[in-house]
């Protein structure tokens, strides 16, 4: 492993200034397929090539369901007012309540993800998901919310978290990006999650800046750079990265609390997907770890890490 140091950002091209918006809703149509066609691209020679393999069948699972899917439908406008008033996530993660549109998630996804192919242990964590009854099925969904999954239990939640993601990716297409506000250091403005990596753009208006990207709903937002993503801090920020690796992905690690996010160039390779790349990098977190610092993001793909 490297240090790459404090890098130079690279200068914005004469005549175009970066005034990169707050936050970049989701597009549910969009994100998971692309995700889907990243993974398979990944895999390759990739030593974790059939996992990253499962994922992107999922992930494929995740975009086919929303054909005919009920209406997701948002809290009422009153209460989304008032969390922007009080700073505080529209769609908080902690006050869900599973309805209707849920429940149908939940059974699609599962359904389609039967005919994936995937290892025995897999297969039985799925079959124990499709067979849980009402009160096991919300006590998922809270732990996956809550990140209080137990160690014994990750292969299950990784399919919950999947139906998940496609719930609070189709609500947060569906508000106005416009009216999002910070809601605290490391959450994402809509949800309350954890970011699961973030991002410098090459986007017209937003050249060179950062966006953290969250790992329940997608939502994308505006993030300085040099700044830890989780505390804030600006002091003892470094980048490491494996010798040999992608020059794209770094980790981003700062001494006032200890932890660590990847951080990607998006700009030099559009290809790019936080989720995808995250699970693609897992050495880097290895690597990383071993210098004793702590993951601060969260991948329902990647739970244990």
């Amino acid at each position: 492993m490297t240090q790459a140091g404090v890098p130079t950002h690279d200068p914005i091209p004469i005549g175009e200034i970066a005034k990169p918006p707050f936050a970049r809703l989701p597009d549910p149509l969009a994100i998971f397929a692309g995700r889907a066609a990243r993974l398979r691209a990944l895999a390759g020679n990739h030593p974790l090539s059939p996992y990253l393999l499962f994922l992107a069948s999922l992930c494929e699972a995740q975009h086919r369901i929303q054909d005919g899917l009920p209406a997701a439908e948002l809290p009422p406008r009153g209460t989304i007012e008032r969390a922007r008033e009080f700073h505080m996530p529209p769609l908080d993660r902690m006050g869900f309540v599973p309805n209707k549109t849920m429940d149908v998630t939940w059974e699609r996804l599962l359904a389609l993800a039967a005919t994936i192919a995937m290892p025995d242990s897999a297969r039985s964590a799925l079959d124990r998901v499709s067979a849980a009854d009402p009160a096991a099925k919300a006590a998922m969904l809270g732990a996956v919310l809550a990140n209080t999954i137990s160690v014994e239990e990750l292969a299950e939640h990784a399919f919950a978290a999947a139906a998940l993601q496609v719930h609070f990716v189709r609500l947060a297409a569906k508000l106005d990006s416009k009216t999002l506000v910070p809601v605290g250091e490391g959450a994402c403005p809509i949800c309350g999650g954890a970011p699961v990596s973030s991002m410098v753009v090459g986007w017209p208006g937003a050249q060179d800046t950062r966006f953290c990207a969250c790992s329940l709903c997608g939502t994308l937002w505006n993030q300085p750079r040099v700044k830890c993503t989780l505390c804030g801090s600006t002091k003892g920020i470094a980048y490491q990265e494996i010798a040999g690796g992608p020059a794209t992905v770094k980790a981003e690690t700062c001494e006032s609390c200890g932890s660590y996010l990847k951080i990607m160039h998006q700009r030099i390779d559009a290809a790019i997907d936080p989720v995808a790349d995250d699970v693609a990098t897992l050495a880097l977190d290895l690597l990383v770890r071993e210098s004793g610092y702590r993951r601060g993001a969260v991948n329902p793909f990647l739970l244990g890490y």
